[in-house]
């Protein structure tokens, strides 16, 4: 009997337990459970925007900071050893004076165009107005800059038409590199211009021309090397008349001073430009390389009167520390410096201003 009772309990418990099983195997049935937690999309992240880009070219410098760059050598050569003496001196006297003579003719300042600036600045120094460095600085500075105005104006091609440049140097001071950069300029300034290669002594001196008559896009009348320079001028004159030209550059062979023959050449072309065209030439430009220093004041004397030069361009001034002799040319001859080259780049042939010249030399 207790047996019976105990199978049925242990049945009755097996049954429960088994009812129960078979209920969540049911559940089980009934409800999906997913095999993966379903996915939460991610939140969007705000796009940025594009940051412009930066452009790494360099900037360009500006015209004045260009010339105080081509100025640099003759600054440091002329302008920082008188900085050197008179900077932080309380007081300004005799030797302070000699000394400074001596730099001033050292930097082809020029003999005459040094003892003349000397001179005042004693009178100034008596006067009582230069009472320390800075006031010595700045009347050498006011002296050279009233020099330079005193003979200074700009080469004015709209007087005449066609206006004639006869240009004129020895060899190897950039006289042809001068005239192709000046037909550059005045063609971009819509000038109608041409040139005329007179220069038949030197070896390609003509194909030179016509190169940068080509960049210009310029005229270049030429002979065979060799021929009459008077012959080719002829022509160019011919020819400028002809085809209503604004300015006709005239190129000459690089003739040395000392050779009269090739000085009395030069007087011929004059001639025959003269009688081709009344009044012609109307400027006689004398170019001269700035490193030449001293040699150029002689240059400019004997071309003065052989020559008739009305004008000076000096050329690499970017090259040398002498360039004192922009002064001295203008003041000892009293010709205006027409045009200053201060690098290769065609915009690097400046018209001369005294100020911008005498501001970028002295500026710190």
């Amino acid at each position: 009997m207790e047996k019976q009772e105990k199978k049925g309990f242990f049945r009755g418990l097996m049954d429960k337990i088994s009812g129960i099983s078979t209920v969540a195997e049911e559940l089980d049935d009934q409800v999906e459970i997913p095999s993966e937690a379903p996915s939460v999309p991610e939140p969007e992240m705000p796009v940025e925007p594009a940051k412009p880009k930066i452009s790494e070219e360099p900037v360009k410098p500006g015209l004045f900071e260009r010339l105080k760059m081509g100025l640099k050598k003759t600054k440091d050569g002329l302008v920082g050893r008188i900085d050197a003496l008179v900077l932080g001196k309380k007081e300004i006297d005799a030797d302070t004076l000699e000394e400074l003579e001596e730099i001033l003719i050292t930097s082809d300042i020029g003999v005459k165009t040094t003892v003349e600036l000397i001179r005042t600045l004693e009178q100034r120094l008596g006067r009582n107005e230069l009472k320390d460095g800075e006031a010595l600085r700045r009347a050498l500075k006011e002296e050279i800059l009233a020099r330079l105005t005193a003979h200074h104006s700009l080469l004015e091609i709209n007087s005449h038409r066609p206006f004639v440049v006869l240009v004129i140097g020895v060899n190897g001071v950039g006289k042809t590199t001068t005239i192709g950069k000046l037909a550059s300029r005045f063609s971009a300034e819509g000038k109608k211009v041409l040139l005329a290669a007179a220069d038949t002594f030197r070896a390609a001196a003509s194909e030179q021309l016509v190169i940068w008559g080509q960049r210009s896009g310029v005229d270049v009348i030429h002979h065979k090397e060799g021929a009459d320079p008077s012959a080719v001028v002829f022509d160019a004159c011919k020819a400028a008349v002809a085809r209503d030209v604004d300015i006709l550059i005239v190129d000459t062979a690089g003739r040395l001073h000392t050779k009269v023959n090739l000085m009395e050449e030069m007087k011929k072309i004059r001639r025959v430009i003269g009688r081709e065209i009344p009044g012609a030439p109307h400027e006689t430009l004398l170019v001269v390389d700035a490193a030449t220093g001293q040699n150029a004041l002689s240059q400019a004397r004997l071309f003065k009167e052989a020559a008739y030069v009305s004008g000076i361009a000096l050329t690499k001034l970017d090259g040398t520390a002498k360039g004192g002799i922009v002064v001295a040319v203008s003041h000892e001859f009293a010709l205006p410096v027409r045009y200053i080259g201060v690098g290769e780049a065609i915009d690097d042939l400046r018209d001369f201003d005294p100020q911008e010249f005498t501001d970028a030399l002295f500026q710190a």
